[in-house]
């Protein structure tokens, strides 16, 4: 997905908060903020994709506060409220595909633009798939040897783990997670502080710290199960934007809420409407 008008001011917004949560210290964020901004202007096009650029503000943020984590408080609280919340609202979810990958777009709901309470309610309420082509999905299930699941933000393991479990039984799934910190997406340093990471028989990184996923700075690992994948879960706005500029193939199921204008809009949905598309 390229970007649109609405997209700059976001990533503008997504400046000030990486530099904000990255230092304490003013100087060092103002520097930061500049910097962002920079990138921002000098990379902004219709031409351009989103994640690109995203990826290019939080490298730089990175490297002038010094700090490869910004995010780390707002993971950790992310986390908090996903384990106290799954066991109250997963009964409400029947249990097979359809109740899975329902009870897994719920996760979809936290967001790093979201403040703590909001992200609590949210995650509360029942999803309702405006967009659903996931039947085709489940048939092509039952046939496939080699699944990839791509994981979002840390907390939605929780929400993810019974659908995995379910498609274990039909494929070897793979478990996707983030090489090294970027905004609140899920590392192998997420699960083990979740206490997850026993839970799911194989995980793998994407080899960068990028939201979503660009392939061209993906790992040879990760680029190579990618390829080899009959199909594909992809959680999350991030990978939408990333892989949704690839040729259809029929393999790769988009499971998220669409909490941007952009984003629906392409989508062809309202806004935060949850989704589950084929391509």
């Amino acid at each position: 997905m390229k970007a649109v008008s609405d997209c700059y001011p976001c990533l503008c917004r997504l400046v000030y908060q990486a530099a904000g949560l990255a230092t304490g210290d003013e100087e060092v964020s103002a520097e930061a903020v500049r910097e962002g901004l920079r990138i921002v202007d000098e990379n902004f096009s219709s031409d351009a994709l989103t994640i690109d650029i995203a990826t290019r503000i939080h490298r730089v943020v990175a490297e002038i506060t010094k700090n490869p984590d910004p995010y780390r408080g707002m993971k950790d609280e992310e986390i908090k409220i996903s384990r106290e919340v799954i066991g109250e609202v997963s009964p409400a979810y029947p249990q097979g595909f359809k109740g899975y990958l329902a009870l897994s777009a719920l996760g979809n709901a936290i967001d790093f633009f979201k403040d703590f309470h909001t992200i609590r309610d949210d995650l509360r309420q029942q999803v309702k798939f405006v967009l659903d082509e996931s039947g085709e999905f489940e048939r092509k299930l039952e046939k496939a040897t080699n699944v990839l699941f791509l994981a979002d933000n840390a907390g939605e393991v929780f929400f993810d783990l019974p659908l995995v479990k379910w498609m274990a039984r039909f494929a070897r799934v793979t478990y996707v997670v983030k090489e090294s910190p970027v905004q609140d997406d899920t590392t192998l340093d997420d699960l083990r502080l979740a206490g997850l990471e026993g839970k799911l028989n194989r995980v793998i990184t994407t080899g960068t710290a990028t939201p979503g996923v660009l392939l061209s700075l993906a790992s040879a690992e990760f680029r190579r199960e990618f390829v080899a994948a009959d199909l594909i879960l992809a959680k999350g706005m991030g990978y939408y934007e990333a892989l949704s500029e690839l040729p259809p193939e029929g393999r790769v199921l988009y499971c998220l809420m669409a909490k941007c204008r952009p984003v629906a809009d392409s989508l062809g949905v309202p806004l935060n409407s949850y989704v589950a598309m084929l391509r």
